[in-house]
């Protein structure tokens, strides 16, 4: 089944605007989010592993799915339903053989020339950026813009034309409309949905502008 990108919302316990994580996710979940991925670059194993398992304990009500940014282990440990690789990351041949036919696999494609080098067979989507700034985490390449995101996307259709695509870095109610127009099928958020007096509102007023567009795209 195809994966429903529309609103993919990554809870970082860096930019998690005094909410727990698993209480972060739900509420975004009520809001319309599609997609939780959990993202914690510091902390240890376990640690991670523990909040994992609180998200998906927190998600069991809700019909939408979680995954784990880069850690396999994390993803396998907390009965994750997958995991979400950056170009530095495991290879997807090896997540895939770990995580089985049945796990959901992201990757993160920041150019052309990885868009028609990537292993596109064996991943359920693909999130392009960074397509603006953003202070979520280090860019080492400037972003790529609605433009950069659309030549992107058109290398990843020509090989894949139904893999789900979404933008990701800086995307928030002002700009999401820019990033589905440009041909992405959903954008992924961190700070506009978790930096804001209600996680809840704010996930369904990006909804609401990414399914306005996809309806005047006809997808």
């Amino acid at each position: 089944m195809r994966l429903d990108l529309r609103l993919n919302a990554i809870v970082d316990p860096e930019r998690a605007g005094g909410y727990a994580l698993a209480d972060l996710a739900a509420r975004c979940v009520r809001g319309g989010a599609t997609l939780v991925q959990l993202r914690n670059k510091h902390s240890e194993t376990r640690v991670l592993i523990e909040e994992a398992r609180a998200i998906k304990q927190a998600l069991a009500p809700f019909a939408v799915p979680f995954i784990v940014n880069d850690r396999v282990d994390v993803s396998l440990a907390s009965g994750a339903d997958g995991v979400h690789l950056g170009q530095d990351d495991m290879a997807v041949e090896d997540a895939r053989r770990l995580l089985g036919a049945n796990a959901i696999i992201g990757l993160s494609i920041k150019s052309v020339e990885e868009a028609e080098a990537a292993r596109l067979d064996l991943v359920d989507y693909v999130g392009i950026g960074g397509v603006y700034a953003t202070s979520s985490k280090q860019q080492k390449n400037a972003p790529i813009g609605p433009a950069g995101l659309a030549r992107v996307i058109a290398a990843l259709r020509r090989r894949a034309p139904a893999l789900p695509v979404c933008g990701i870095a800086g995307i928030d109610a002002s700009n999401a409309a820019e990033v589905i127009a440009a041909g992405a099928d959903g954008v992924a958020v961190i700070s506009a949905l978790s930096l804001v007096p209600s996680p809840e509102t704010a996930a369904r007023q990006l909804r609401d502008i990414v399914d306005g567009v996809l309806a005047k795209r006809g997808t």
